[in-house]
C-alpha cells in the first residue's frame, strides 16, 4: 500500500509542476498516455481535442464502466511553496485536477495488475473542465460511438469534509451555471438634468432588485435557485448619466426546466421595466453547464464500493448538494452514472485550503484511497 501512494505522489508532483489550462493539455495528455501504455492499456488520444481513453478488457463481459478524470488546471498564480510548484507562470492546479488524474491512473494501475472483473474499463481523461467545455467536446467527437459505456462514475476532492470520507447523493448533486447579460440603452446626459435622459442607471437598480424575486417568487420554496448578478458597467462619468450600463451574472438551479424558468422570467422582467421607463435593451442567456444529477442505481453501487474500502461509517449517502457546477452532468445526460466527492481535509486551517485559492495543493494521502474506491467499483460493477 505504501509502494503504491508513494508512486501515485511522484506522478501528482509532477503533473502539478506542469498545469495546462483548458483544451492546451498536451504535456498532460502525453503523460498519462505514457502510464497508460506502461500499464499495457490500450490508448487512444485527441478524442474532444486533448482528450485520452485508455481501455482494459477482462474476461468474457460485455458491460462497460467508465472512470472519469478532469485534466485542465485554472489561470491562478501559486502562492503557495512546495518543492513542485508550479512552472508555468499564472496557471495552477488549484481545483486538484492533478489528483484526479492520478487517482484514475492508480485505478487503472491496481486493475491492470488484477484484472480480477468481467468486462471493459475505461478510463476518461477529459480536457476542459474548468470552463464546462470539456466533457461536450469528447461526446461530440465521438466518444460514446466509438467507445460505447454503459455507466461512468466520477469524482471531485473536498478539503471541506475529511479525509478518506465520501460524499454522494441521489438526485441532483451540482447545479447547472447559466450565464447572462443585459445591455441597457437608455439616453444619457449631464447629471444636472436628469428630467432630459432616460437614466439606465436607474433602471438597472430597478432592474437588479426585480431579478431577486426570481428565486423567491417564481421558484417552490424547496428548489434551489440562485440568479447572481456580478458585474456592472457603464459609460458614464461622475458628471454624466450614462446611455448604456451592461449588467453580467450567473444562475445556479438542478434541472434544466428550472432554467428554462429563469431564463423567461428575466427576459420578461428586464422587458417590462425597460419600457416602463423608456428604455430598450439587449438580453443574452447561455447555459453553460449540464446540472449534474446522479442516477439511483449508480449512487447504491458508489455507497457499496466505497463501503467496502473504507468502511460504511466513512460514507454518507444522502449528503446537502451543492450549488457549484462540473461537466461531468453532460455525460450524465447521456448515460447513467454517479459523481461523488472524497473528502481531502485534515482539520487544519493552515493546510486545508479552499478550492482555486493560490495556496490549495491536494492532500496526497487520499491518492490510494480514492484509486481503491474506484477500482472496487469497477470490481463490483463487473463481476
Amino acid at each position: 500500500m505504501y509502494k503504491l501512494n508513494e508512486l501515485l505522489k511522484q506522478w501528482r508532483h509532477q503533473l502539478h509542476a506542469h498545469p495546462e489550462t483548458a483544451f492546451e493539455e498536451v504535456w498532460t495528455a502525453a503523460f498519462v498516455a505514457e502510464k497508460l501504455r506502461e500499464m499495457d492499456i490500450d490508448v487512444f488520444t485527441g478524442i474532444g481535442g486533448t482528450g485520452v481513453i485508455g481501455r482494459l478488457k477482462a474476461g468474457k463481459g460485455e458491460k462497460t464502466v467508465a472512470l472519469r478524470a478532469d485534466m485542465d488546471a485554472i489561470n491562478l498564480s501559486e502562492e503557495g511553496t512546495p518543492s513542485y510548484k508550479s512552472q508555468c507562470p499564472g496557471k495552477m492546479h488549484g481545483c486538484g485536477h492533478d489528483g484526479h488524474i492520478v487517482t484514475v491512473l492508480g485505478a487503472a494501475k491496481i486493475l491492470s495488475e488484477s484484472r480480477d472483473f468481467n468486462g471493459t474499463a475505461i478510463f476518461l481523461f477529459q480536457p476542459a473542465e474548468e470552463p464546462g467545455k470539456g466533457a461536450r467536446a469528447m461526446l461530440e467527437d465521438g466518444l460514446l460511438e466509438r467507445f460505447p459505456i454503459d455507466e461512468i462514475y466520477g469524482q471531485h476532492n473536498n478539503p471541506g469534509i475529511p479525509a478518506g470520507t465520501v460524499n454522494i447523493c441521489k438526485g441532483g448533486f451540482a447545479s447547472c451555471e447559466d450565464n447572462f447579460k443585459i445591455e441597457i440603452h437608455g439616453r444619457g446626459g449631464h447629471a444636472s438634468a436628469p428630467e432630459k435622459t432616460v437614466d439606465p442607471l436607474v433602471i438597472a437598480a430597478q432592474i437588479l432588485l426585480a431579478l431577486q424575486t426570481i428565486p423567491s417568487r417564481s421558484a417552490a420554496a424547496f428548489e434551489p435557485v440562485v440568479v447572481s448578478c456580478t458585474e456592472l458597467f457603464t459609460d458614464g462619468a461622475h458628471n454624466a448619466i450614462p446611455s448604456n450600463v451592461t449588467i453580467l451574472g450567473d444562475c445556479r438551479s438542478y434541472n434544466k426546466a428550472a432554467g428554462q424558468m429563469i431564463e423567461t422570467r428575466m427576459r420578461d422582467i428586464v422587458d417590462g421595466i425597460c419600457r416602463a421607463y423608456g428604455a430598450t435593451f439587449d438580453f443574452f442567456y447561455s447555459h453553460e453547464f449540464a446540472p449534474t444529477v446522479n442516477w439511483d442505481e449508480p449512487v447504491d453501487a458508489v455507497i457499496q464500493a466505497a463501503g467496502h474500502v473504507l468502511g460504511t461509517d466513512k460514507v454518507n449517502g444522502n449528503c446537502a448538494p451543492f450549488m457549484a457546477s462540473e461537466d461531468f452532468g453532460a455525460f450524465l445526460e447521456r448515460i447513467p452514472g454517479a459523481f461523488f466527492f472524497i473528502g481531502g481535509g485534515e482539520g487544519d486551517e493552515a493546510r486545508d485550503f479552499p478550492l482555486h485559492n493560490s495556496h490549495f495543493d491536494y492532500n496526497d494521502r487520499i491518492l490510494e484511497t480514492g484509486a481503491r474506491v474506484f477500482a472496487q467499483l469497477v470490481r463490483e460493477r463487473l463481476a
